[in-house]
């Protein structure tokens, strides 16, 4: 096998499908670093315990993952009854106003109601997972900037990100995961990645306290919940330690792009839209980011 190569591991039954990133040896021993295709995962396996696949082959939880995206990116569009996608190929910059929905008045003509919804910042430490992300972006009509920038190097750069972009919604993410010795969930140390993620956040509140004026969802697979929380995201992985799938920011970032900023975004809502529930991702109460307007432009 070699690096670039996707296998499943025998041990767990093929469930989960990874792609090759690095081979070691240790005492002859030949190991591989895995990442997962769908799922944000790092994980490590003995050569021999895993079996090569095709790049399209989804295990037994990916299969269900993905039929149960394919079905809710559907009730989104079909509910918010959006259909603009030849307004957006002929003026892109302008693709920021939306038709969220098209009512009749009492004189049977079209409403002249528009809407902007919440503009996201997507920060990952992974390339391959945030072009992923931006694609379901672009189907949920979600206006998304995307940068690719090691978990390491986040804290540093996501001030000057925020300030240059000034989006209405940060996504901080990546990979992470709890080392194999540890037994204290609340130990920050325990983590691969998590304290970036914390610092991050922390910086960002540092720069803009408010919650309602900039929403922040920050974790990856198995991340200290409570911790990122406390340092001042409004949306955070894993309350149960568990492995999220890469479009679970997603789905919480359409929740707030597109509710009314006169509301408060359903917490319990969120968490049943994404893919991995209650345990992947939780948060607090927050306000929309989608600002309604009148009258719309005949020109857009």
């Amino acid at each position: 096998m070699v690096v670039g190569d996707y296998v499943t591991r025998k041990s767990y039954g093929g469930d989960i499908t990874f792609k090759i990133i690095a081979i070691k040896y240790d005492n002859d021993m030949e190991y591989c670093i895995l990442k997962g295709v769908n799922l944000r995962i790092i994980a490590d396996s003995p050569a021999s315990d895993l079996t090569e696949v095709d790049s399209d082959n989804m295990g037994e939880v990916e299969t269900v993952f993905n039929e149960s995206i394919n079905k809710y990116i559907q009730k989104i569009v079909l509910q918010r009854g959006v259909n603009d996608g030849a307004t957006l190929k002929k003026n892109k910059k302008r693709s920021s106003y939306r038709n969220i929905k098209i009512v009749k008045d009492d004189n049977d003509t079209k409403s002249m109601t528009f809407a902007r919804p919440g503009k996201v910042l997507h920060v990952d430490g992974d390339a391959e997972y945030l072009e992923v992300c931006k694609k379901v972006y672009r189907q949920l009509k979600i206006n998304t900037i995307g940068k690719v920038i090691p978990e390491k190097d986040q804290p540093s750069a996501i001030v000057d990100l925020v300030k240059e972009i000034k989006p209405d919604i940060v996504v901080i993410t990546g990979h992470d995961g709890i080392l194999k010795s540890a037994r204290d969930y609340m130990d920050i140390n325990n983590y691969r990645n998590s304290k970036y993620f914390i610092q991050s956040v922390s910086n960002l509140r540092d720069y803009e306290p408010s919650y309602d004026d900039l929403v922040i969802f920050a974790g990856a697979c198995q991340s200290c919940y409570e911790a990122i929380l406390d340092a001042g995201a409004n949306y955070a992985s894993s309350p149960g330690r568990v492995l999220i799938h890469c479009l679970d920011p997603v789905f919480v970032c359409e929740k707030v792009a597109y509710t009314n900023v006169g509301e408060i975004v359903n917490i319990q809502e969120v968490v049943k839209g994404t893919v991995t529930g209650f345990k992947g991702v939780g948060g607090l109460q927050t306000r929309g980011k989608c600002r309604e307007g009148y009258p719309k432009s005949s020109y857009i």
